[in-house]
């Protein structure tokens, strides 16, 4: 996927906002002395933006539109540092809701259906964003926003929600509820919009066999409007990304060279309309790969693969770099056997590093001692060392109504 002319245009665009508004990327830019791009080359060549750049501009030096036209602010969480203020002016909420209206609708979704939304409102982009693309598309928003599992399954029951808007472990969460009060027949959802975590195909099949519906993979990122800038359809598990508001480029996280289509790398994306806080190259840590060629749906927008996980979800153990993937991926390899969920703990005891993996099992059926020596010689033959495996009955690790902590590494508490 190469970047085009019209793009490069509106590229230049952002540029020419960015320099006169002196934010931290146009500073970047003169410094460089560069205040346009005419080519592929030239835009390759220009400066990456990342996460530290925006905390470093905390609270509003990513402002670039004039301060009158900043209609309102949303915020990453902040959780390791300081949080990302991100402004928008009123087209940016309107173009916002456009992308996620588009998201809806490669869904299959209609103004006739019911979406109930169950991720947080305020300074958060998902449940503003959630509802705004549903206002769009003329649908009835149910806006519960996070917690109250009692509330959310009766009125989910009393006002027939068609559509559940979540992230993957409140799904799974809520699913499991439903089969617990045997309340399935009472529960009318046909679609799942899923976003804000990677989830692992284990846990993808646990939440559609219980509750029968069809699931889809939403894409965003707070500092780039927020989820809605990427949907999977009905046709494959690869995520359409609107490019007539973003670029998207998958580069080696090593070298930062642009890789060919097809390989994994990780992703960055570029705002070529956005008004409030344009960004430019941002480096997301997210790992993907661009799909070539076009969806048997029909939609000319390019594809990307499934999330596969992050450039900083790294553990180094024992010297070996290990990922959450490569874990679920060996725990996926026992599908009658291990459920969907998984907790890594690692500490370090007499001079050596450790690492604990509690998986729990699909019921009581299954012998906990033989799985777990199994399953410990396939993590051993993905990673190169073996883990201590426990497999636990089902339901006894902690569930969220947000994302998952799926690593707890006690060698920093």
């Amino acid at each position: 996927m190469q970047i085009t002319e019209k793009q490069l245009a509106q590229v230049n665009d952002r540029i020419n906002a960015l320099i006169s508004a002196g934010s931290f990327y146009g500073k970047k830019l003169a410094e460089a002395g560069i205040t346009h791009v005419d080519s592929v080359e030239d835009f390759e060549n220009l400066p990456f933006s990342e996460k530290n750049d925006l905390r470093d501009a905390y609270p509003l030096g990513l402002m670039t539109a004039p301060e009158e036209e900043i209609v309102r602010i949303h915020s990453s969480s902040g959780t390791t540092g300081l949080p990302v203020i991100i402004p928008y002016t009123a087209k940016d909420v309107d173009d916002w809701g456009e992308m996620f209206k588009r998201c809806y609708e490669t869904a299959g979704i209609t103004n006739q259906d019911r979406i109930h939304i169950t991720p947080g409102y305020g300074l958060w982009t998902a449940g503003i964003g959630f509802q705004n693309g549903a206002e769009k598309l003329g649908a009835m928003v149910i806006p519960m926003g996070p917690g109250n599992t009692e509330k959310q399954l009766q009125m989910m029951m009393d006002m027939k929600s068609t559509v559940l808007c979540s992230t993957s472990s409140y799904a799974l969460l809520l699913a499991e509820e439903i089969e617990k009060r045997g309340i399935k027949n009472k529960i009318h959802l046909k679609k799942g919009v899923i976003g804000s975590e990677r989830w692992g195909k284990a846990m993808r099949d646990r939440i559609q066999s219980i509750l029968g519906i069809e699931l889809y993979d939403i894409y965003g990122l707070t500092e780039i409007y927020g989820p809605g800038i990427g949907i999977n359809c009905s046709e494959t598990e690869y995520m359409h990304i609107w490019d007539d508001y973003i670029y998207l480029e998958i580069i080696d996280p090593q070298t930062g060279k642009v890789l060919p289509d097809g390989e994994w790398g990780e992703i960055v994306i570029t705002t070529l309309v956005k008004e409030g806080a344009p960004l430019i190259r941002y480096r997301t840590h997210d790992l993907s790969r661009i799909i070539p060629g076009k969806c048997t749906c029909g939609r000319s927008y390019p594809l990307i693969d499934i999330i596969k996980g992050r450039t900083d979800d790294m553990m180094k153990i024992k010297g070996v770099n290990v990922f959450p993937a490569q874990i679920e991926e060996v725990i996926a390899s026992f599908p009658n056997e291990a459920s969907s969920e998984y907790q890594i703990r690692i500490s370090h005891f007499d001079g050596r590093d450790t690492m604990r993996l509690y998986v729990e099992a699909v019921d009581g059926s299954v012998d906990f001692a033989q799985l777990g020596n199994r399953m410990a010689h396939a993590v051993k033959s993905k990673i190169g060392f073996t883990p201590i495996v426990k497999i636990v009955e089902n339901g006894l690790l902690p569930r969220s109504e947000k994302k998952s902590k799926r690593v707890i590494d006690e060698r920093y508490e």
